[in-house]
């Protein structure tokens, strides 16, 4: 069972940054990835996805020119860079397999990682 760990949330202030990572123990280098946010109160929006070698990378509009999301694939790691950020991207960030993400009502099986964008 793939198991998984985001890092690097924190408190920051607006127009700053953080860059999260998601350790992933199991099968990692033969499959996209996806973050995905939850801010208080609201339902789950994507962020962004990466393909297999790194390519076939998109963002959500709302994060697209702030945030840049990466893999390494001998870390099996992926990773979000969130800068310029806007008290709006303030959410629990999850990262999750681009297949199970677009699979039917698929909700988080990972504690996540909190970011709060706050002056």
């Amino acid at each position: 069972e793939v198991q998984l760990v985001e890092s690097g949330g924190g408190l920051v202030q607006p127009g700053g940054s953080l860059r999260l990572s998601c350790i992933v123990s199991g099968f990692f280098s033969n499959y996209a990835w996806t973050w995905v946010r939850q801010a208080p109160g609201k339902g789950l929006e994507w962020v962004s996805r990466i393909g297999i070698g790194g390519g076939s990378i998109s963002y959500a509009d709302s994060v697209k020119g702030r945030f840049t999301i990466s893999r390494d694939n001998a870390k099996n790691t992926l990773y979000l860079q969130m800068n310029s950020l806007k008290p709006e991207d303030t959410a629990v960030y999850y990262c999750a397999k681009w297949t199970d993400y677009i699979g039917s009502r698929w909700s988080p099986t990972s504690q996540g990682t909190q970011v709060t964008v706050s002056s």
